[in-house]
């Protein structure tokens, strides 16, 4: 849903496939799906279909499909340098965010407003760095807003935050929190008040922190 809101999209319908465990049963499975509507009745998305099969640990893999009105998806690649760099809240990575709540409202009203945009997953300092290396430019932080009872290092480096990161033109009316400015330098590049901000985080092809 996350990745959904980071282009401004709106979900459609979702497809669920799990391979079951020996310890699942239909208690197990009925709770499972109640998770499952939960999220999609708010979100007014429905599941099209999937696949159940059986595995020695359960397993579960999820695709959401989406739209957006043609040439109006967000795409982390636009930013300018000049733009400003904005969060749509507080982080703290999900030590400090038990209830996770897509931004889809909040994606969708940047549309017109934002140069590059994607959603905060993996720690905000390994999450610009990616936005700034495939816009071919560097960034400068200022500040990071902290959710009550997380440390800075948290919101940059744990992630799930789930809030949108995105840029805008300094004479735009971006709603979200000002953290920063895009500048020119080497793609990728961050600076934390003149420090060099190294891109650290989760990353799902390394296994590791």
């Amino acid at each position: 849903m996350s990745d959904i809101a980071a282009m401004g999209g709106t979900p459609l319908y979702c497809l669920v496939s799990m391979a079951l465990a020996p310890w699942t049963n239909q208690r197990w499975l009925d709770g499972f799906y109640r998770g499952v509507y939960k999220i999609l009745r708010k979100t007014k998305t429905e599941i099209a279909g999937g696949d159940i099969s059986h595995a020695d640990q359960f397993i579960c893999d999820v695709m959401i499909c989406g739209f957006v009105a043609k040439g109006k998806a967000l795409r982390r690649s636009g930013a300018n340098t000049g733009d400003l760099v904005y969060v749509s809240g507080p982080l703290g990575g999900w030590r400090h965010k038990r209830v996770i709540v897509p931004r889809l409202e909040f994606g969708r009203t940047l549309i017109g407003i934002a140069s590059a945009c994607m959603d905060i997953s993996d720690g905000l300092a390994l999450d610009l760095h990616r936005l700034c290396r495939e816009s071919g430019v560097a960034a400068e932080l200022d500040k990071v807003p902290l959710l009550k009872g997380a440390t800075l290092d948290q919101a940059l480096h744990d992630g799930e935050d789930y809030e949108l990161l995105f840029t805008a033109p300094p004479l735009a009316r971006a709603p979200g929190i000002s953290i920063g400015r895009i500048t020119k330098g080497k793609p990728g590049s961050v600076r934390f008040q003149g420090r060099i901000l190294k891109p650290i985080g989760y990353d799902h092809t390394r296994h590791n922190s």
